[in-house]
Order: C-alpha cells, then sequence, then structure tokens
C-alpha cells in the first residue's frame, strides 16, 4: 500500500550508528515530533495496534517478459498487467515488499536477460501502480552493470516512490536506514545478498550488502535506533532450484530470529518456493520463489512463487505476528504471460491451478510450519 511515509535517522545517527544499513527513497520526509502526552504521531496518523506486511518473490525480468510487456502497452512498456493479478492483495497490504533482483536500466537501454540482466525502467512504475512500497535489491545480480547499473536501478524506484534498501549510490545513503511509517507504526528492512555473480563485485565495499549475521544484526540494530519497532530483514540465499533451506540459511535464520533486533525473514534467491518456518516464535519464509519470470526453459516450479503475509500485532512485550499466511502465485506463461493469484484467479487451467497448489502447500509446511498456525486462504 502506497500510503506509507519515510523517515531517516538524522545526521548523529548516520555517523554514529548506522553503518551497514543500505536504503533511501530521495529525500527525507522528517517526522514532527510528537506532542507532549500523545500518543499518535503529530502528522495525526492514528497508531495502529495491528497492521499487515505482505511480501513477495523474485522480480526476475527475462526479455521475454519486456517483449510482452511492450506488446500490452501498443508498443510502449507496460508491466502493469503483468503483475495485475496480484494487485488486490499487494495494494490492501499496510506495507508491501517486492524483492528486485535485477538492474534496471535508462529508459534507453540496453535490455539484457542471464546473465548480465538489465530490465526497463518502467518495471519500477508497474511495482509502484500495483501498490509496493519498498523493493529489496541486494542479490547476486546487483552489479551485473556496475555501479551504473546501481545508479539507474535507484534512480527508477525513486521516480517511482518506492523505498529501497539493499545497495547504495553514495556511502552516506548506505549509512540510512530505511524505516517507514506504516500506520503510524515505524517499521524497519535490511536487504543482503550471499555475493554477487562472478565476474562481478561491488565497485565500493559500501555499495551492496554482502550476507554476514553481524553485519545484518548492525543494520537492524541501526533501523532501531532510527526509531524502528519492527524490523525485517529479506536475505538472498539459499541454492537455486532447490527446496530445501540449506543448514547455513537454517543457521542464520535462527542467529538471526533469537536476536531482539530482527522480527522477521523473508527470502529469495532460489527460483523455487520454500519452507516457511517459526523459530522463537518468530517467522521465517526461506524462499518466496519467483514472482515474474520467463526462464527460456520452464520447468513448471520456477513458475510458482507464494505472497507472504503477516499480521504483526501489538501486546505487553511488543509487536508479534499473531497470524501468517501463504498465498500462493503462478506465471501462467499464455500467451499472454500473466501472474496469477492462485487463491483467486479463475483463468488458470484446473490441472494445473492443482499441481501448482499441491506442490506449494507440501513445500512451505514441510518444516511443521501448520502445526504452528500457517494458513493459506480458501484452503
Amino acid at each position: 500500500m502506497r500510503r506509507s511515509l519515510l523517515v531517516l535517522c538524522g545526521i548523529t545517527v548516520l555517523v554514529t550508528g548506522c553503518a551497514g544499513a543500505s536504503g533511501g527513497t530521495g529525500a527525507p520526509q522528517p517526522v514532527p515530533p510528537r506532542p507532549a502526552g500523545s500518543s499518535a504521531p503529530s502528522s495525526q496518523t492514528p497508531v495502529a495496534n495491528s497492521f499487515t506486511v505482505v511480501a513477495t518473490g523474485d522480480v526476475l525480468i527475462h526479455p521475454a517478459l519486456t517483449d510482452q510487456a511492450t506488446e500490452d502497452g501498443g508498443g510502449k512498456r507496460d508491466f502493469t498487467k503483468l503483475f495485475a493479478g496480484v494487485r488486490p492483495v499487494v495494494e490492501k497490504a499496510d506495507l508491501a515488499i517486492c524483492h528486485l533482483e535485477v538492474p534496471l536500466a535508462d529508459e534507453d537501454g540496453p535490455f539484457e536477460g542471464y546473465p548480465l540482466f538489465a530490465a526497463p525502467p518502467e518495471v519500477a512504475t508497474a511495482l509502484a501502480e500495483t501498490g509496493y512500497d519498498t523493493c529489496s535489491t541486494a542479490s547476486n545480480h546487483t552489479f551485473d552493470h556496475g555501479a551504473e547499473g546501481v545508479r539507474t536501478t535507484l534512480d527508477a524506484l525513486d521516480d517511482a516512490g518506492i523505498g529501497h534498501t539493499g545497495s547504495a549510490r553514495t556511502e552516506l545513503e548506505a549509512a540510512a536506514p530505511l524505516v517507514r511509517d506504516v500506520a503510524g507504526v515505524k517499521v524497519g528492512q535490511v536487504s543482503f545478498t550471499f555475493g554477487f555473480n562472478l565476474g562481478t563485485e561491488a565497485p565500493e565495499s559500501w555499495m551492496g550488502n554482502v550476507l554476514d549475521v553481524e553485519d545484518v544484526l548492525a543494520a537492524a540494530r541501526a533501523a532501531r535506533q532510527a526509531g524502528a519497532e519492527v524490523v525485517i530483514a529479506s536475505l538472498h540465499w539459499g541454492i537455486e532450484d532447490q527446496h530445501e533451506p540449506t543448514a547455513e540459511q537454517r543457521e542464520i535464520a535462527a542467529e538471526l530470529l533469537t536476536d531482539p533486533a530482527v522480527d522477521l525473514i523473508v527470502g529469495h534467491h532460489a527460483h523455487v518456493v520454500q519452507p516457511f518456518d517459526e523459530i522463537d516464535g518468530k517467522w521465517v519464509a526461506y524462499g518466496l520463489g519467483n514472482q515474474v519470470a520467463r526462464h527460456e526453459e520452464p520447468r513448471g516450479t520456477t513458475e510458482e512463487g507464494v505472497m507472504a503475509r503477516f499480521r504483526f500485532t501489538r501486546g505487553p512485550d511488543g509487536w508479534t505476528v499473531d497470524k501468517a499466511e501463504y498465498l500462493p502465485t503462478l506465471v501462467d506463461l499464455g500467451p499472454p504471460i500473466r501472474l496469477r493469484d492462485l487463491t483467486a484467479s479463475s483463468d488458470v487451467d484446473p490441472a494445473r491451478r492443482d499441481e501448482a497448489l499441491d506442490r506449494t502447500d507440501g513445500v512451505v509446511s514441510s518444516l511443521g510450519a501448520a502445526d504452528e498456525g500457517l494458513t493459506r486462504p480458501g484452503e
């Protein structure tokens, strides 16, 4: 939902306590001081006792998707129809988070697919119109086109009004935690990746966040110092095409979620759905699969994903998730290529829908998440 406001930490915090937390969405929007004795911000936004977060999988723009967008736009690139199937869920969330795996180029391109991606900037426009508030940008493709690719990506997100974290154009931007005002509650987000593709590297170490437990915790604590009451970690990790989380993923998740700095983990990179789990009363979605993609050799599993939806509720000990849901999605290869919400769409072949639901249901619950309260709407 696009009504959140960005909050950036002040200069003192930037110098003393924000190192390692990449973020920023253009000009900061300062939050007015709260009047004495008031429980609501002076902007008159009521402070919610609960809010919802929706996080989705990899936005992986292959050339076939750009071709589809060009056809949909009558010669101009229009990605909104591709994402339209999930818009009702995304725009209804209090905070909607995407994972932009690939760099965005300037409007004149050139646009490229695997192995060095460069997607059109209209992707950001479509994400904004779909209802996304923020995107994580730390992935193995972050530096496919070096520092220039980071600049054009973040410029496009800024132009679309979407917050971002995980990569940065300047050292000052890298040090500024991403903290959003969500229904009067300040929510932080951090983004890290296991590394970058062979042959690419960060021109400067601060330009992209490399996954390390202590660095993630430092970034989460910086977000809390900047006012965040809840912190979400977006992690690009795991093994491609493997449903099972690795031992390293599980170890990292346990270390992060047993620390008070991190409240939720959403994962990416595998291009297939991975399990959900509850650790120390907190949730991890190890891998949300692909949100959109059109691989040269579709596997069926690479067209399946999930939208993770969590409701945070305020209690005597702070914020906790009291409702966890997953909504299976499918990239319908058409033609035309369309993203479908399988909990709502009737436009999918019934046999293909049942196949995707059965597989997704089994994967997400394989670590016992259903016993911990994870549900699928309409199940």
